[in-house]
């Protein structure tokens, strides 16, 4: 890796001082980079705390009843992902509904019920002998990907040559509705919205040259839930 970089950087000086510019400052800088990049070759390891919502960081210290809560569908209404370039299946609505499920657990303001696993929990059922007990749930939750989108600026310095610069920009917008399972009536809404940037530079054709990070999608649909369900926590349905 040291060597590739070293004959990297000789190649660039050689092109540089046979340029007719007065570049001669920049090749002098060039020379003092190379020990510092053929020594940036590392491999790091780090534990990513999850975020998050503001109600789970007391959800220790609360006392009050747990509201029964079913969770119903999470779909993506927004433009990106749908239409003719879509695979027909709703990824970002099943990968939001996740999120949220688990920020309503955790913020234990709720008792999450979740009916997608019945008939799996039925066979288990049948296998340890012992009767199901489904309790009924006194509001269902449901929500909307309502706006997604992404881009991609970058910028160059001295026409590329000290490296260029890429940003990764993703922007989303919630929505959640609580409905009385009784009368079917939209007790509450929340929206929430987020926006996460990831930027990265190449520098001498070193460094970070990947595509569009896919977990951005992820990242920022958990801010905009996040804020969604603090929204849902503050209003104190009962």
């Amino acid at each position: 890796m040291r060597v590739l970089v070293f004959f990297k950087l000789q190649s660039i000086i050689k092109k540089i001082k046979n340029m007719n510019f007065k570049l001669n400052h920049t090749a002098s800088f060039l020379v003092l980079l190379l020990p510092l990049l053929a020594a940036c070759a590392t491999e790091t390891h780090t534990r990513v705390e999850p975020q998050e919502t503001r109600a789970a960081m007391s959800a220790s210290t609360f006392t009050g009843e747990k509201l029964k809560v079913a969770l119903g569908a999470f779909e993506n209404k927004s433009n990106y992902m749908n239409g003719v370039f879509s695979n027909g299946g709703d990824v970002m609505g099943t990968q939001a509904r996740t999120i949220l499920k688990g920020h309503l657990q955790n913020s234990g303001r709720f008792s999450v019920l979740d009916r997608r696993n019945l008939d799996a929990l039925s066979k288990e059922s049948e296998f340890s002998g012992k009767k199901t007990s489904i309790i009924g749930a006194s509001y269902l939750v449901t929500g909307n990907v309502v706006e997604f989108g992404r881009k991609v600026v970058g910028d160059q310095q001295l026409f590329g040559v000290l490296g260029k610069g890429k940003k990764q920009i993703a922007y989303s917008k919630v929505a959640i509705l609580l409905v009385n399972t009784t009368t079917s009536e939209v007790v509450f809404t929340a929206q929430g919205a987020g926006e996460y940037a990831l930027s990265e530079r190449e520098i001498l054709g070193f460094g970070g040259a990947s595509g569009y990070d896919a977990t951005l999608t992820g990242k920022v649909l958990n801010l905009a839930i996040r804020e969604a369900v603090d929204a849902l926590v503050d209003a104190n349905v009962n």
